[in-house]
């Protein structure tokens, strides 16, 4: 059915260059081209504002403030109750976009994040049984550091084609702007979210497994004796030393002296987050372990995740709650 709206802006009726169709000035919406709408919505929006100077300035205000008091809040959380805060976090991460694309219809993502709920799920279950099985670790690291590499491919490959699209060499393959916008955003967005969501899980099957694999307690002394030849995550023999060049994995020796698999003590210090030996804790210089330059962006690419964990999962909570006091306070 088809919408017939009046425009008028400050008394004087807008057509925004469109033909007028009889003399009130209506306009046919569904005959209209989408940048058409558009300036037809921009119009009406800002003849239904004018006037609320005051509100709007109320509605900043309310938002600004809610926005330090809930950063405030959040900081004193994290610092005092750090595994609530971790548990809580990552809950919304995994819900709160289920929510809004499947209010969108975004069967790509559904699919998408029903085989990584699955998936991740077992790893999970894998990794807080006891007693730990000992091809779980190497298990559970592999699967979060092939996560962690495919969403950072994905990531960067968006952002190229945004950039791409920026500068027009988008046009050169015939492809049209808002084509290759929404392909380079899309591919950001499931870098980013299964980049960041994927780090969380790896975090907790981390803790669960350190307190498993029993190689120290909580007081930090080490309740089994560590040999030269064993690694200390996955508790597998070491085959490769360390001056040779495996097939699959290299082996790699801290600053510590203590030696472990390069699948192991790369899921444990960059996707894991435990930037310490999973032996004696000592704390591990990443710079000094991972010398190759191409591999240093690994690093800031983690850091970069954990500022967007805050505005995936806790951004739309604070903006729903900005939103119910507007509407108690009849502010619109």
């Amino acid at each position: 059915m088809a919408g017939v709206f009046e425009v008028e802006v400050d008394g004087v009726d807008h057509d925004h260059g469109l033909e007028h169709h009889d003399e009130a000035n209506q306009f046919d919406v569904s005959k209209l081209s989408p940048e058409e709408k558009w300036r037809v919505e921009h119009a009406r929006m800002h003849a239904k504002h004018k006037g609320h100077e005051a509100m709007h300035a109320e509605m900043v205000l309310i938002l600004i403030v809610t926005l330090v008091v809930a950063q405030l809040v959040l900081v004193q959380w994290k610092q005092r109750h750090a595994k609530s805060y971790n548990l809580v976090t990552l809950f919304q991460m995994w819900v709160v976009p289920l929510y809004f694309t499947t209010k969108l219809h975004w069967w790509r993502f559904l699919t998408t994040w029903f085989i990584f709920s699955v998936v991740t799920a077992y790893i999970s279950y894998r990794a807080t049984r006891k007693p730990l099985a000992c091809t779980t670790p190497r298990l559970v690291y592999k699967w979060f550091l092939l996560l962690y590499k495919i969403s950072y491919a994905t990531g960067i490959v968006g952002y190229t084609v945004v950039m791409f699209t920026l500068f027009g060499i988008n046009l050169i393959f015939r492809i049209k702007p808002e084509d290759a916008m929404d392909f380079g955003v899309s591919l950001l967005f499931y870098g980013l979210y299964y980049g960041v969501l994927g780090r969380d899980f790896a975090e907790m099957c981390a803790d669960f497994m350190a307190s498993t694999v029993g190689y120290y307690s909580a007081s930090g002394m080490p309740t089994k004796h560590l040999s030269d030849n064993i690694c200390a995550v996955c508790g597998q023999p070491i085959l490769v030393d360390v001056s040779e060049e495996g097939i699959i994995e290299n082996t790699y020796r801290l600053s510590c002296n203590h030696v472990f698999h390069e699948f192991c003590i790369r899921g444990w210090c960059i996707v894991g987050k435990k930037q310490m030996c999973p032996y004696c804790r000592e704390k591990v210089d990443l710079k000094r372990m991972f010398s190759n330059p191409w591999e240093r962006p690994h690093v800031m690419y983690g850091q970069l995740l954990d500022w967007l964990r805050y505005l995936v999962a806790w951004q739309p909570v604070i903006i729903g709650f900005v939103q119910g006091i507007n509407y108690v306070l009849g502010l619109e």
